[in-house]
């Protein structure tokens, strides 16, 4: 009986290596093996946020945007924001949710749109001289490459999963509902495949100190351009920002108001940005300490939930 012996198959990387040294086929260096390619993280939580919006359509077929904020370090979801439309005023609302929860970050990335950062376009965008304000660097992709946003392009389509499976909203405050629920899940119940040891954002947002906040800067107005108003004699200005030092007693002074800081930053300096809504205070490393909404004509101290002055010492006094 005749025994055929098979020859062993080479494989395709054994071909490519045969048709190169004999010159049937060339090299080509720039080709690197997929992993090769090495994932760019930000050193530390709040180094850089990466902001998109995304459309999603109520029910009826009602078009909306979800505004997702992510920490590019940890892939952890600062805030996210339902709305109408793409605009600059929902985009600095959903920072701005995010800093009063976590920080002032570095960076901001985010496309070239419009409502984000159009300084492509020759335009200084609401949000970037927003974020400008603060101290942070407002940084864009390049045009037609979304893959320098894929963390949050990725993010999209884990949102959209999650919504598939959940009731259609019928308005933009049953979508937060789900959109809120859904950022739980993402941050502390899922096991994120492209962090270390697949671990969840959260762990991962945890597991290293977060970035110094930056320091604001000033304001860069337009010609012509209608000057803020005047800070209360108080305080000084330096590099076009206001600085005040807090009373004995833990608050500052603004147009006439007393607004309630804190106790503990008697005696200190700290930075105060006025916007048309109210003011914001941050310390010398640029740290948001709290933030005071103008109160209505007539009021003259605002509070900010914290009892005045020093605490009172419980127990039973010694001389009962």
């Amino acid at each position: 009986m005749l025994t055929l012996k098979m020859t062993p198959v080479p494989s395709i990387a054994a071909l490519a290596r045969i048709f190169r040294e004999t010159g049937v086929a060339r090299n080509e260096p720039r080709k690197k093996p997929r992993a090769a390619y090495r994932r760019f993280v930000y050193p530390a939580p709040n180094a850089c946020w990466q902001l998109d919006a995304t459309e999603y359509v109520l029910a009826g077929g009602r078009k909306c945007v979800i505004f997702q904020l992510i920490d590019d370090h940890s892939r952890y979801a600062v805030a996210s924001h339902a709305a109408i439309g793409e605009t600059s005023r929902d985009a600095i609302r959903v920072v701005r949710k995010a800093i009063k929860r976590h920080g002032v970050p570095q960076r901001l990335l985010s496309d070239n749109g419009a409502a984000l950062n159009p300084s492509r376009r020759g335009i200084v965008g609401q949000l970037v001289e927003y974020v400008t304000r603060l101290g942070v660097e407002p940084i864009t992709g390049k045009p037609y490459k979304p893959t320098t946003q894929g963390k949050n392009e990725r993010f999209h389509q884990t949102l959209f999963r999650y919504l598939d499976k959940q009731p259609i909203a019928r308005n933009l405050r049953e979508l937060q509902a789900q959109v809120d629920a859904f950022d739980h899940v993402y941050n502390t119940e899922r096991g994120h495949q492209a962090l270390p040891g697949r671990i969840t954002p959260l762990q991962a947002w945890e597991a290293t100190p977060r970035a110094t906040p930056p320091r604001p800067r000033p304001v860069k107005r337009k010609p012509n351009e209608p000057l803020p108003p005047a800070p209360s004699p108080n305080g000084r200005v330096r590099d076009g920002i206001r600085v005040a030092t807090v009373h004995p007693n833990g608050s500052i002074k603004a147009r006439g108001c007393i607004f309630n800081i804190s106790y503990a930053l008697r005696g200190t300096d700290v930075f105060v940005l006025y916007e048309a809504a109210g003011i914001m205070v941050f310390d010398d490393r640029g740290t948001l300490i709290v933030e005071h909404l103008w109160p209505s004509p007539g009021i003259r101290y605002v509070g900010n939930g914290q009892p005045r002055g020093p605490k009172k010492k419980s127990g039973v006094s010694p001389m009962s």
